[in-house]
């Protein structure tokens, strides 16, 4: 770990924002990234509205001291389901594979996960990451990534380190030849009898 990792976390709900109902999913991504050693910086409530989202992750982009925001919500197929229409506006390069990690979690618990539309990409150094609305969805789905979203963010600072790659295993032979076969009994003379008159005869 190269070093303490920052986020914000993005709650999109109409009711959340409008202080209708309680925010349950924030929470819960804060204290799966806190447990994980994450800094997270601020858990916020907007509504599903395309371009409030979409400024929004681009003013956090912007900042450049946030590693990564992670919105929770509206990635379903409900009207105002906008998040990963805002997200993908903003992004500069997709990360499709967090994507399919977060399903292919999902699926672990619902058939229904395959609905997800969440994207996950970057945009100059900051992580873009949709989790789900539900507590345990998003939740889940965050900790399927725990592991190599540190490495993700280490790459994006350029501080990653890489270890060499292994030499192919003809360079690896040539480099460290075999030791030479041991001579048979045959080929030293070893255990062989003279040779004799009586074999001249």
């Amino acid at each position: 770990m190269a070093g303490s990792y920052r986020a914000v976390i993005l709650t999109i709900s109409d009711s959340v924002s409008q202080g209708a109902r309680e925010d349950l999913s924030g929470p819960a991504v804060r204290a799966k990234l806190q447990a994980a050693g994450w800094d997270v910086r601020s858990v916020e409530a907007l509504p599903d509205d395309f371009n409030l989202i979409r400024e929004r992750l681009s003013a956090l982009a912007a900042e450049g001291d946030i590693d990564a925001v992670f919105t929770t919500g509206g990635t379903g197929l409900g009207p105002r389901d906008r998040t990963p229409e805002a997200t993908t506006a903003v992004m500069e390069r997709s990360l499709p594979g967090l994507a399919e990690l977060m399903r292919r979690e999902g699926l672990a618990h619902t058939p229904l996960a395959v609905l997800s539309r969440a994207v996950a990409g970057v945009r100059g150094k900051t992580l873009l990451i949709n989790l789900p609305g539900s507590p345990a969805g998003a939740a889940d789905s965050l900790a399927a990534m725990l592991d190599v979203l540190p490495h993700a963010v280490d790459v994006l600072r350029g501080e990653a380190v890489h270890a060499p790659a292994a030499p192919p295993a003809s360079e690896s032979a040539e480099t460290h030849p075999a030791p030479p076969a041991p001579e048979s009994p045959a080929e030293s003379g070893e255990g062989q009898e003279p040779l004799g008159n009586s074999e001249s005869v």
